[in-house]
């Protein structure tokens, strides 16, 4: 039930025990509690908000259906539309011939009875002519009308020359007789009028027979798409890859880069982040670590790059010096030892009325410092339940953001600068904080700054490219280190101060000597860097991006890491004074918990704006976030 070395072992006979009063024990039950009502919360809003997903997918898809069905009835309307129109169309040509056909017939019948009437010597020839043409055949047809060729066709419509002009084919001598005076009679013609009469008639009939077999396609002889076509598969809520704010931002640790607890459930369902998290996360550390960050991958990695053995996505990518990317395989003890936290719990939030752009903690821990627009409010944290500064410190003009605050060693001055050229030196000593020197540059904004150990010397960022240096004792400007051509924008100073590490909007991060007063390295990056952190052992610096990514690189060699867990630029980072581990937050909402130098990720909290900026205390135990919904959050790191 409890993480291996929460708690101590049975006491065994020969050795001191350790005695527990009924309030200590009620505290860390309480605490137990505590923990446990935390992640019973979490994982409600979790549920919530799958359960939410899942209802949006199912209602997105009917109406997704619905869609094509409607699409596709109001397409067959409009093929029924025109199949109905071209047979209308037909039929009534179709009537108009025939009802021409019904007229020529009665024409071609009372010209018989007048011929009959006229001659009656030759009615019974002419009966006889009559009862012939009604027995020929179509190839008899052709061959009378002088079509060749096509002996079992329909006949075509064609157009005959006069009656009058047309001589008696030799095919009728045996049907009129030897009597000359056919030749110049209309008997013949009224003979050939018949049998043209019954050959058209034939073609109706066959053109009837034919159009039967044409019938208009009913909604019942066209299948629905949805019967016939496979529709894609219809993700569940659990396999969209998201994350969401928890109020106590309890994650899961990994051993293994990209690790899951449980690989075949994770690769045959997808399971959220969320959700593998919750499920396979048991209080405290598990052996088998999980990636609850499946979605955040480096966009431009090759496939082969995406993942490490078992086909577990992977996040953290070691970087040699020939430029050759492959996933970190994380050590058994990445997650576990003294100084590692396993967590960290939300404890207040500082509602301090404007975007909050800088954050420092006093030591020993007590007061937290938020700068915003004009202002630097003072937060005494000591007191629980506090909601309101206990002191205010109106800087720069009242519309200019305060882009960093820092405190000298001995928490009795604070240094401030932002989108000004002046830097105010605050008395945090007398009894109502007063200011104290105020340093000018040329330069119109200050970006970051940076104390000396020994708090002799300030460094200023400023947004012309250059690194001022002031003598804090003399207050005065003693030297520019020129080299970024575009602003620089974080700094960081080396433990021991002889060493300066900057980072610039020209893609670039410097590194300074501060003996000899000269640039001694310089990186080149793709992409602008907004914040950096130089590990207090000395051996390692953390590079946050405007890619997103985060670059672990050491000192001296050219070997590197690289991290790919925000979704955003990464606008702040901080190291642990112990060294070993490390945050960054960003615009994506997140603050990152990782493990130096290779980027295991400890744990991640979710907020509810960009994070702009963060600090841990001297003793490693709070950190503080500053973001764009106008308050600051303090964090307690449990170990």
């Amino acid at each position: 039930m409890y993480p291996q070395g929460r708690h101590p072992a049975p006491h065994q006979p020969g050795q001191p025990g350790f005695k527990f009063t009924v309030a200590e024990s009620c505290d860390r039950i309480k605490d137990e509690f505590q923990f446990l009502q935390a992640q019973y919360h979490s994982l409600k809003v979790e549920y919530d908000k799958l359960a939410n997903e899942k209802t949006e997918m199912q209602r997105h898809y009917v109406m997704h259906i619905l869609n094509v069905n409607v699409t596709l009835l109001n397409s067959l309307v409009v093929i029924k539309s025109l199949l109905s129109f071209q047979y209308y169309e037909m039929s009534y040509g179709l009537n108009i011939e025939m009802h021409k056909q019904r007229v020529w017939v009665c024409d071609v019948g009372m010209s018989q009875s007048s011929f009959i009437n006229v001659f009656p010597q030759h009615q019974q020839q002419v009966a006889q002519a009559v009862e012939r043409a009604k027995q020929v055949t179509m190839t008899e047809l052709n061959a009378i009308i002088g079509v060749r060729g096509l002996p079992n066709l329909p006949l075509t419509v064609l157009t005959p020359p006069p009656l009058a002009m047309m001589p008696p084919p030799l095919a009728l001598a045996p049907l009129l007789g030897s009597d000359p005076s056919w030749a110049n009679h209309q008997a013949w013609r009224l003979l050939v009028g018949t049998i043209l009469f019954f050959s058209l008639a034939t073609e109706i009939i066959f053109f009837i027979s034919m159009l039967s077999q044409c019938t208009v396609l009913s909604y019942t002889d066209i299948p629905l798409l949805s019967s016939t076509v496979a529709a894609p598969a219809l993700r569940t809520p659990l396999s969209i890859a998201g994350s969401y704010p928890s109020p106590f931002a309890v994650m899961g640790h990994h051993e293994m880069n990209g690790g899951l607890t449980s690989p075949g459930v994770y690769a045959g369902l997808h399971i959220s982040p969320q959700m593998s998290a919750a499920a396979a996360a048991a209080y405290g550390r598990s052996p088998m670590g999980f990636d609850p960050h499946t979605h955040m991958r480096a966009p431009g990695l090759p496939a082969s790059l995406t993942s490490i053995s078992g086909g577990k996505p992977a996040y953290s990518f070691h970087v040699s010096a020939d430029g050759q990317m492959q996933p970190v395989p994380f050590p058994p003890d990445a997650l576990i030892g003294p100084g590692i936290p396993r967590h960290a719990r939300q404890i207040n939030t500082l509602s301090h009325g404007e975007v909050v752009c800088a954050v420092t903690i006093s030591n020993p821990t007590r007061h937290v410092y938020t700068g915003g627009k004009g202002c630097v409010k003072i937060w005494d944290i000591s007191q629980p339940g506090s909601k309101s500064p206990v002191s205010q410190l109106d800087c720069l003009n009242r519309d200019n953001y305060i882009r960093s605050c820092k405190l000298l060693p001995d928490g009795r001055t604070l240094i401030v600068g932002g989108e000004a050229s002046t830097l105010t030196i605050w008395d945090l000593a007398s009894q109502t904080p007063r200011i104290k020197a105020e340093l000018t540059s040329s330069a119109p904004a200050c970006y970051a700054l940076a104390i000396s150990p020994d708090a002799k010397v300030c460094f200023s960022c400023c947004s012309d490219g250059n690194i001022a240096v002031w003598d804090l004792h003399n207050q005065t400007l003693v030297r520019q280190f020129q080299g970024h051509t575009d602003g620089a924008s974080c700094i960081d100073i080396s433990h021991d101060g002889t060493k300066l590490w900057t980072g610039g909007l020209d893609n670039t991060v410097r590194s300074w000597d501060l003996r000899e007063g000269r640039q001694l390295q310089q990186h080149d990056f793709t992409s602008q860097i907004f914040s950096l952190g130089y590990c207090p052992t000395g051996e390692w610096l953390a590079v946050g991006m405007e890619s997103s990514n985060v670059e672990v690189l050491h000192h001296s060699k050219p070997d590197k890491y690289q991290l790919h867990l925000h979704e955003s630029c990464v606008l702040s980072l901080k190291f642990a004074y112990c060294g070993k581990w490390f945050v960054s937050t960003g615009k994506d909402n997140l603050l990152n918990a990782w493990r130096t130098p290779y980027g295991a990720s400890i744990f991640q909290s979710k907020e509810s704006s960009s994070v702009l900026s963060c600090d841990i205390s001297t003793d490693d135990k709070y950190i503080v976030t500053g973001s764009g919904d106008k308050k600051a959050t303090v964090y307690e790191v449990i170990y």
